[in-house]
């Protein structure tokens, strides 16, 4: 049993490892901006008085939100993995398929849209940014990724 816990997180390390190279892949590539982790560390940090915020940058600071919100992206990462060998099973880590994982990271675009971008301030969906589509379609993708970092992380360590 503690095998196959290793081996999810290892799975959901490896995707949020993906999903990390894709962003910078495409900062170095079009000039798209890094996540800004230091603002997702803020926004953890306030949770327990406040999920939803107007705009996450008024908020009052917090010393270590950066190093926060990087923990907090790799902790979701790593719950993903849990949850999808759970989901798929311990078989699925034998014999890796990528549709249980593109299905998984799929779905997790919806904590983005519901609960993490109204919570900083983007509304629901990132309605409130100037080219919510763009960021809605850049997210798929980036889901996309993590899912093949899942699939690719699952074949690698079996």
């Amino acid at each position: 049993m503690l095998d196959i816990l290793w081996r999810a997180v290892a799975i959901g390390i490896g995707a949020t490892v993906f999903m990390d190279i894709w962003a910078i892949i495409l900062n170095k590539a079009i000039g798209h901006p890094l996540p800004n982790w230091g603002m997702v560390g803020r926004w953890v940090r306030h949770l327990p008085e406040r999920v939803f915020h107007d705009d996450i940058g008024k908020a009052a600071p917090y010393a270590h939100e950066k190093a926060l919100g990087w923990a907090f992206h790799y902790l979701v990462g790593i719950l993903y993995g849990v949850i999808l060998v759970v989901l798929a099973g311990a078989g699925w880590l034998a014999a890796p398929t990528f549709l249980p994982a593109f299905i998984l990271g799929i779905v997790t675009v919806g904590a983005g849209w519901f609960l993490l971008a109204p919570g900083m301030g983007a509304g629901w969906a990132a309605s409130k940014l100037p080219n919510p589509m763009k960021v809605r379609a850049l997210n798929l993708v980036a889901h996309t990724v993590f899912a093949l970092g899942m699939f690719s992380t699952a074949l690698l360590i079996r």
